[in-house]
């Protein structure tokens, strides 16, 4: 095991940490997308970002985008690179605003949560479909772990917390429960080849309506590249 530094919140430590882990000229088989903060008070990473949308989904677009040629260049056709991005049930309430993306009309911790985690349902349904465009051997799926006893819910109420340290032990999945999806879909042969998934509990289930809108998808990836300052991808398709 090697470690590499890498802080999601900053578009320049992304950058340095693919140009770090491009000049070892290694394969990469499997990147999973996992970092998130949770109803964090209203502040914003160093590039200006509003840190839920900034933090939770900019951080794993740009990475992820970064990755991609080294991504097609590994996977196979019998044995397809995989992209699993964690996401959550809580992108079932959650609303995409494209002309408020950083929240900056009202700010409700809930609201950006819930949006940042149905932008990466969106984000991977988009991606998928453009790997499958190019006929990249590459599969991207999002997973939903579940609700599980982390230190993701310190931003919560005092009461709140006292309530979820009474009953962890009977409603919360322990880490270890809540990173079996995600070990599902990195290595499981029930999913080579199979992308544009939502995983929960190891099966297939169905994501939020809003998460099959091919023009919303559309709209979401495109404005995302300019705010990451990228190219899209899209346009050098065949």
């Amino acid at each position: 095991v090697e470690f590499l530094y890498c802080d999601l919140a900053s578009m320049k430590s992304i950058r340095q940490f693919v140009q770090q882990f491009r000049a070892k000229n290694c394969p990469l088989h499997v990147l999973v997308n996992n970092a998130g903060v949770m109803l964090v008070p209203e502040r914003k990473t160093e590039d200006g970002f509003e840190e839920h949308f900034g933090l939770n989904y900019l951080g794993h677009f740009l990475l992820t985008n970064l990755l991609l040629d080294t991504l097609k260049q590994s996977g196979t056709h019998s044995h397809n690179a995989r992209i699993i991005t964690v996401s959550s049930a809580t992108h079932y309430v959650g609303k995409l605003h494209l002309n408020d993306l950083q929240s900056r009309c009202s700010y409700s911790p809930h609201g950006a949560y819930a949006q940042s985690k149905l932008a990466l349902v969106l984000f991977t349904y988009r991606l998928q479909h453009l790997l499958t465009a190019n006929g990249s051997h590459v599969t991207a799926n999002v997973v939903d772990p579940g609700v599980v006893n982390t230190e993701l819910y310190k931003h919560v109420f005092w009461i709140v917390k006292v309530v979820i340290w009474m009953t962890a032990w009977l409603f919360f999945k322990t880490p270890e429960e809540g990173a079996s999806t995600t070990i599902y879909a990195a290595v499981s042969p029930e999913v080579e080849g199979a992308g544009g998934c939502y995983l929960y509990n190891e099966e297939r289930t169905k994501s939020a309506d809003a998460g099959y809108d091919e023009e919303l998808q559309r709209r979401l990836w495109t404005e995302s590249c300019k705010m990451v300052g990228i190219s899209d991808v899209a346009n050098r398709l065949p």
